[in-house]
């Protein structure tokens, strides 16, 4: 399995630390508000790295943290007039909300930063203790220039960062350096605070992290992940505070997922360009959009549009209109009175198809996540199994079909059946149906349909056979 790792900006052979064992961290949201599409993409993309890997046969043991103390945080529950622990605990719930709707597993763990004071404290003493960070009259500071190797992972050189070069480097007349950041900042009125041994305060922003994966996973793992924006400063800050407090390399591999644009800028909500997943669902299923996100490579940028929400909405009822046929075939037992010489050719011909599937997605996979060739391996097994069901397969080959559906379902994190399941009596009418259809008994069959349309479903005659849906209002 190939990973492309952005610090040495190349696909690398992934070898875990440990062998079968992987442990993985990504950042997760700061939990201030409903979470938009451009936030949704690293999580649904690290949540199927972690489903492949399982799949592949590792344990991952999977930590992805809350941020639920920072600037935006304190300003947000001052306007809401509640506290940070009420603010953090509604945005939580909204967080899962969304996220199971998504299809993403719960992490092995999800740590809030506000539980891990103890050890963040812990951190920055030996930071402090090392000559990597010096207290100053706002807070305790980390020396970018005490590490000689900051920079390695954005490909920035100290020297390049001025005073007012980037954004993201913040000036200050209380830092020896502009590219110093903050560790620990000292209580402001009206924000909270905890004691540590160099005055009340809270932790800065990176060395949350670093702290979070150190006390649950210990000073180096195989993967950390996150989006692209946060290669600088957050990883290359992570990297500088953990290596230093730990004396060892923080991850193996660095993975970065590519931004959603919109009229090609990044979604933001810096930029107001942003929609949340709880606006997008009132017009697309959660799947569909977790869909959405699968269809373009996880490095390269994706364009957000109603127009290729659309086009994942029909590609995935493509997959699901196959699988209910097969589904269909299965349950109302629509078995051939074909020789035994052609039903072993039909079995083997479904065999060769699911593992010519098989080897053609675990190859896209294997290199790099490569979601579109994963993609088109299904969707060219799809049409062969459209083709193979109007033979009226076995019901072993039926099964056969759709265990494998669910095998990649697992993988991908997607349903591909409906959630009701069709009821015994129903699928009694269409096979009667299909029957007078075939005695050319089309006063029957017309008669039949009207009950089954009565009864709350849709039929639809496809080539590959009869589709049954329940009618939603």
């Amino acid at each position: 399995m190939q990973l492309f790792d952005s610090l040495t900006n190349q696909k690398r052979e992934f070898i875990p630390l440990e062998p079968g064992k992987v442990k993985m961290y990504s950042c997760g949201p700061t939990v201030y508000n409903y979470f938009h599409l451009g936030n949704a993409r690293p999580f649904v993309v690290f949540d199927l790295l972690r489903r492949y890997l399982e799949y592949r046969g590792y344990k991952v043991t999977f930590v992805q943290n809350f941020t639920d103390i920072d600037d935006k945080m304190i300003r947000r529950a001052n306007e809401e007039g509640v506290t940070l622990r009420e603010l953090a605990d509604k945005y939580i719930a909204e967080y899962f909300k969304d996220a199971d709707g998504l299809g993403i597993k719960r992490a092995t763990i999800q740590p809030r930063a506000t539980e891990s004071i103890d050890a963040i404290i812990e951190q920055v003493g030996k930071l402090v203790a090392g000559g990597h960070a010096y207290v100053s009259t706002d807070g305790v500071y980390f020396s970018t220039r005490s590490f000689p190797d900051y920079g390695k992972l954005s490909h920035f050189h100290l020297d390049e960062l001025e005073a007012g070069a980037s954004e993201r480097v913040n000036t200050g007349e209380n830092k020896h350096d502009p590219a110093d950041f903050a560790v620990w900042k000292f209580k402001k009125p009206g924000e909270p605070a905890w004691p540590s041994p160099w005055g009340e305060g809270r932790p800065g922003w990176h060395i949350e992290c670093s702290s979070m994966i150190n006390r649950y996973l210990g000073p180096t793992i195989d993967i950390h992940s996150g989006g692209k924006d946060l290669i600088f400063p957050h990883h290359e800050n992570e990297i500088a505070q953990s290596e230093c407090a730990t004396g060892k390399q923080l991850a193996h591999y660095w993975l970065h997922n590519g931004f959603i644009n919109v009229n090609n800028e990044k979604m933001s909500k810096s930029l107001g360009n942003f929609f949340t997943v709880r606006d997008v669902v009132k017009h697309f299923p959660y799947d569909v959009i977790r869909f959405f996100l699968l269809t373009g490579h996880y490095r390269s940028p994706i364009n957000f549009s109603d127009e290729l929400l659309q086009a994942a909405q029909t590609g995935l009822t493509r997959l699901r209109n196959c699988y209910s046929a097969v589904q269909f075939k299965l349950k109302s037992k629509a078995e051939s009175a074909e020789s035994a010489d052609k039903a072993a050719a039909a079995a083997e011909s479904v065999r060769k198809s699911i593992d010519t599937a098989r080897a053609a997605f675990i190859a896209a996979m294997d290199d790099d996540l490569n979601t579109p060739d994963a993609l088109a391996a299904i969707f060219s097994w799809v049409r062969e199994v459209n083709t193979l069901i109007t033979s009226s397969p076995s019901a072993a080959d039926c099964q056969a079909v759709l265990d494998f559906f669910d095998e990649l379902g697992d993988v991908l994190g997607l349903r591909w059946q409906c959630e009701e399941a069709i009821p015994t009596e129903i699928l009694a009418l269409v096979e009667a149906r299909t029957q007078a259809k075939k005695a050319k008994n089309f006063t029957l069959a017309d008669e039949l349909r009207k009950q089954i349309t009565e009864a709350g479903y849709t039929l639809m005659d496809t080539p590959q056979g009869p589709r049954i849906e329940k009618q939603h209002a």
